[in-house]
């Protein structure tokens, strides 16, 4: 009931290449691949007692979860790419990927003894995905759905809504997927087709990283399914955002409005958060950089920068930065042969027009509070 492993023989690792001068194989991408292999490791290896293979076997959006922790990137490209690496895994038996369940390959099986304890340290020390409190479905529970029946089970995870609004009823923007009963009365009245099309806008404008274009999605470009499309999300607590020909949804102003004080990031984050703001959109902006109505920015703030002009120590900067890059309200970035830095994240592809108008207001007090303008701003709120 066993497999049958090779092991090397002795004298024959792969330092003979070098000695018969045959080059290694290439592998495309070799740091990414590397990386999403600590990842399959960290969510598979679960008793790090036992040998790590076999290990268990894991849902891929556990594995991308961790993978994104680790890089602290969150935008599509680096999904793409961590799919890719997953595939060159699977394809040299290092991981196996198959219907949304991966699991430790033979390969991992002639890891030797002694270097268990290194693979204990690496595994350690990868970072726990951060994932909000939402009903969703345990990882095991998953993986025993899908293998006996080898179906795929959709695993998504949720956006992390807007910069205003990280923290509201965990009922919005839930892990549920949108056939659940709460949409039957709206998908009913539609033919199977246009059903379909309607939970692939729903999923996309969910989790998309970047607004969609119109053209893609018959529930965008027809305004009977769009109003039926917002009308699912206003359930949830969520609402169509538009960008000219390009959409995605954010948390409602209602729920924003209401929510309680005590959520969202906390206090460092938020300090954080702006000054990459006032330096990678504000000064830019007043230097005509930047167009009036952008919240996203080519220009970024040093981590140099950041170290300046804050009064946090290091480790709580770093720890700032980490957590805005996993709810992806900043972005790091490279600049060329610079150092690049710091930019807003994609979750500002989600504000509102009322949420853009409050935020200009905050970034206004926070940056010049004695201004006649900051006045102006403080006057009108009185005033409401």
């Amino acid at each position: 009931t066993g497999l049958a492993l090779p092991v090397w023989p002795d004298g024959a690792t792969p330092s003979l290449l070098e000695e018969h001068q045959v080059a290694p194989m290439p592998v495309e991408r070799a740091g990414e691949t590397r990386r999403v292999l600590a990842a399959v490791l960290k969510c598979c290896w679960d008793d790090p007692s036992a040998d790590p293979w076999p290990g268990e076997p894991a849902p891929l959006e556990r594995v991308l979860d961790t993978y994104r922790a680790l890089i602290g990137r969150t935008d599509d490209l680096m999904r793409n790419w961590a799919i890719g690496a997953l595939r060159r895994l699977h394809d040299s038996s290092w991981a196996v990927l198959a219907d949304g369940i991966v699991s430790l390959g033979p390969r991992c099986a002639l890891w030797p003894a002694e270097s268990h304890a290194v693979l204990k340290d690496l595994v350690r020390r990868i970072p726990d995905p951060e994932r909000r409190a939402l009903p969703v479905v345990p990882d095991a529970g998953l993986v025993a759905a899908a293998l006996p029946e080898r179906r795929v089970m959709p695993g998504a995870g949720p956006d992390t809504g807007s910069p205003e609004a990280a923290g509201p009823d965990p009922a919005a923007g839930s892990r549920a997927e949108p056939g659940a009963p709460e949409f039957d009365d709206l998908l009913s009245t539609y033919d199977e087709r246009r059903r379909a099309e309607l939970v692939s806008a729903f999923m996309v404008v969910e989790h998309a990283a970047e607004p969609v274009q119109e053209a893609r999605f018959a529930a965008l470009r027809d305004p009977a399914l769009r109003r039926t499309l917002a009308e699912m999300l206003s359930r949830r607590g969520r609402t169509l955002v538009q960008q000219r020909e390009r959409w995605i949804s954010g948390y409602a102003d209602e729920l924003v409005r209401d929510r309680s004080p005590g959520g969202g990031p906390g206090e460092s984050e938020r300090a954080v958060l702006t000054l990459v703001l006032v330096h990678s959109v504000a000064i830019p902006r007043a230097e005509g950089l930047l167009p009036e109505d952008s919240w996203l920015s080519p220009h970024p703030t040093p981590a140099d920068e950041l170290r300046r002009h804050t009064q946090l120590p290091i480790g709580e900067l770093e720890s700032a930065l980490r957590a805005l890059r996993h709810a992806g309200l900043v972005t790091q970035v490279k600049a060329g042969e610079e150092a690049g830095g710091y930019v807003p994240g994609p979750q500002f592809h989600r504000l509102t027009p009322e949420a853009r108008r409050r935020l200009q207001e905050e970034l206004i007090l926070a940056a010049g509070p004695d201004t006649p303008l900051a006045a102006a701003v403080r006057a009108r709120r009185a005033a409401r």
